[in-house]
């Protein structure tokens, strides 16, 4: 029988990468493309195509498809996503104070419904006036809910009482904060569940344009997606639980990084257009964040591997400080679209306005911008503000230059609310502008990358001069800082695993110094005990000059490029399912989780029913999720001290966690 194929998709902000991969001879072929983010399909059909050419072989060779993805991380570190509903049942205004949740609610609408449950399931009456009454108008401006109960872990009736109702009426997607994790902690949990109700939208597209793809091209095989703890789900699961995707791509990165290279103890970074991520292998083996991972500013209660994404890629935006006496470049966290790459494809009209103002005598605030549609569907855009809709009218597929588009300052705020929707991209110079000017990349328009540069250069520092003499020494200061700001993350990020966290390098005079290996009576020096792993496509032109500021061996894998795609195919399917046991009074035990709770009046009992209902509930998700013979494996942790003689059952927890390769289509 011919060997089996899987296939490794990962879309990130820039590149569609795709490989076909051997368990038994490992890559076979692997091919880029961009991200075509109005169409996700053509950036994919585009990798593929490429990948099954480059192989020779037939799409039936292939058993398997499985996707990673950035789109999630990069959404919540922009502060993207679309505009989503909140209802809040059982919880107070004053709740909204907790855990960041006001801060990232934003303007988005949120209902306060009475309603939810105490700690051991039992019910406050719920009632839905409030939100009947608001419906109609909310699911025209809306594109998606957000659903959170008091103690919806316990027990989720509210919850799915409202969801019906929501859907029903409004026919829109609805997270349950109840689906997406069993911790307590409301406004946490309630913050979980809005992000994943903004990322539904986007996450759907993405698996529905490659799902068409597939279908078009006659591959009739499972589809898998990465999660950000680096196991596997089906797609299907994805669609309903996008949150689980944040980090997706960087977990991949750390299995494909653990595939290519056999290391077990190393520092991962991958840079990718929008991001760095940072994660530390020990032992072969990535720490989950047990607290939950951090994206965007946001702790969410989402597991995934202890990585740190900072907003700092080769699309950084270059932010340009000119009042001190000597100007200071800082890299991020915005992602511009490249000149070069936007003049790749409209190449006629950025080298006319570039020319045009480069012709002027002035140096304008806006000039070596331009804004352009992301070409998300229309309904994406539903909710605008009267000055956002005319603003919006004014952008279309072709960049626009700013300095027409903007005819005063608050327009500026009303386009960067735009960006934040993803309706827009901003265009201007960044760091693959810079590698290109330099002449270390070569895949988009050299001359777009040097006629921007060449602008920004003639911007005035405080003391009278231009920032730098000409656009090949700005490439190479931009460049530097770039190195210089890769070399502070990794080191924060190692330094928090070391738990000396309050430690800021980018702040620190002696790491400064270290780095800089300033020379003095008193000489500091700082290395890494063992290597950087550098992934992504720009990682030979970024990670030797990275890993010598840091004293680290550089290892670059032959692979670096498809990593994430690589990690996507090796990994393996795994679902967690807690069942909690309670004892609100003497003789009298409750078990939640995992269903409806039920009252038991025997503690063996219960907790024997607990077990059952864990196992059972764990092997059911991973089969749904996709594994073919999941094993599943018991851990039980209950508390009950001893008070005045007698033990008190405070609450018991039975996880049981289900684990095994995706099933794969055996035919070929």
């Amino acid at each position: 029988m011919a060997d089996h194929l899987l296939l490794g998709i990962d879309t990130g902000g820039t590149y569609t990468d795709a490989v076909l991969f051997s368990e038994t001879t490992g890559v076979v072929a692997k091919a880029k493309a961009l991200t075509t983010r109005h169409d996700l399909a053509v950036g994919i059909s585009g990798a593929v195509e490429a990948v099954l050419k480059e192989a020779r072989v037939p799409v039936t060779a292939i058993s398997l498809v499985s996707l990673s993805t950035t789109l999630a991380t990069n959404a919540l570190v922009e502060g993207q996503g679309g505009r989503a509903g909140l209802v809040m049942i059982g919880f107070a205004p004053d709740d909204l104070k907790r855990d960041g949740l006001a801060e990232a609610l934003g303007s988005d609408p949120v209902i306060f419904l009475p309603g939810g449950h105490n700690v051991h399931g039992n019910e406050n009456p719920l009632d839905m006036t409030a939100l009947d009454a608001a419906l109609p108008e909310l699911s025209a401006t809306v594109s998606s809910f957000a659903v959170a109960g008091y103690f919806a872990v316990r027990n989720p009736a509210h919850e799915l009482r409202v969801r019906d109702r929501i859907r029903e009426i409004s026919k829109l997607p609805v997270t349950c904060s109840h689906e997406l994790s069993s911790k307590l902690g409301g406004p946490r949990r309630a913050l979980t569940t809005l992000l994943n109700a903004r990322l539904v939208s986007m996450i759907d597209r993405l698996i529905g344009a490659c799902e068409r793809y597939l279908e078009q091209r006659g591959i009739h095989v499972p589809m898998m997606v990465v999660r950000g703890d680096g196991a596997l789900i089906s797609a299907a699961e994805a669609r309903l639980r996008p949150i689980e995707t944040i980090l997706s791509g960087p977990a991949a990165s750390l299995v494909g990084a653990r595939h290519l290279t056999g290391r077990d103890d190393a520092v991962v970074s991958d840079i990718g257009g929008t991001t760095t991520d940072v994660a530390v292998l020990d032992q072969g083996r990535p720490r989950l964040d047990a607290d939950g991972a951090v994206v965007g500013g946001y702790r969410t209660m989402v597991e995934a591997v202890a990585m740190r994404t900072y907003g700092l890629g080769g699309d950084s935006e270059v932010r340009i400080n000119d009042r001190g006496l000597a100007a200071r470049l800082d890299l991020g966290p915005r992602r511009f679209l490249p000149l070069s790459l936007a003049a790749a494809v409209h190449g006629e009209v950025m080298h006319a306005a570039l020319e045009r103002q480069l012709r002027s005598q002035h140096v304008a605030r806006n000039e070596g911008r331009f804004a352009v549609r992301t070409g998300v569907p229309e309904h994406l855009a539903s909710g605008l503000q009267p000055q956002e809709q005319a603003l919006y009218e004014r952008i279309g597929a072709v960049p626009v230059a700013l300095d027409t588009l903007l005819t005063n300052t608050l327009q500026k705020a009303t386009l960067d609310r735009l960006v934040g929707r993803g309706l827009v991209h901003l265009c201007a110079i960044t760091p693959s502008d810079a590698m290109h000017v330099l002449g270390r990349q070569n895949q988009w328009d050299r001359e777009a990358a040097r006629l921007g540069l060449e602008l920004a250069a003639r911007a005035k520092d405080g003391s009278g001069r231009p920032i730098a003499g000409s656009a090949t020494e700005l490439a190479g200061m931009i460049v530097d800082r770039l190195t210089r700001q890769s070399a502070d993350v990794i080191m924060a990020a190692c330094l928090a695993e070391d738990g000396a966290g309050a430690i800021d390098p980018a702040e620190s005079l002696p790491v400064d110094r270290a780095l800089q290996r300033m020379r003095g009576i008193v000489q500091f020096r700082v290395h890494l005990d063992r290597p950087l792993i550098g992934l992504g496509a720009s990682a030979p032109v970024y990670y030797p000059a990275i890993a010598a500021m840091l004293g680290a061996e550089s290892i670059i894998p032959t692979d670096a490029d498809v990593a994430n795609a690589i990690g996507a195919v090796v990994g393996q399917v795994r679902e967690s399912i807690t069942v909690f046991v309670t004892s609100p009074e003497e003789g009298l035990f409750i078990v939640g989780g995992a269903g409806e709770s039920v009252r038991l009046v025997d503690e063996e009992a219960a907790f024997s029913l607990a077990r059952e209902r864990a196992i059972s509930a764990a092997l059911h998700a991973a089969r749904l999720s996709g594994a073919d013979e999941p094993a599943v494996t018991l851990t039980e942790a209950i508390d009950a001290p001893e008070v005045e003689g007698r033990r008190k059952l405070v609450e018991a927890r039975f996880t049981a966690t289900a684990s095994g390769r995706p099933r794969i289509a055996l035919e070929l």
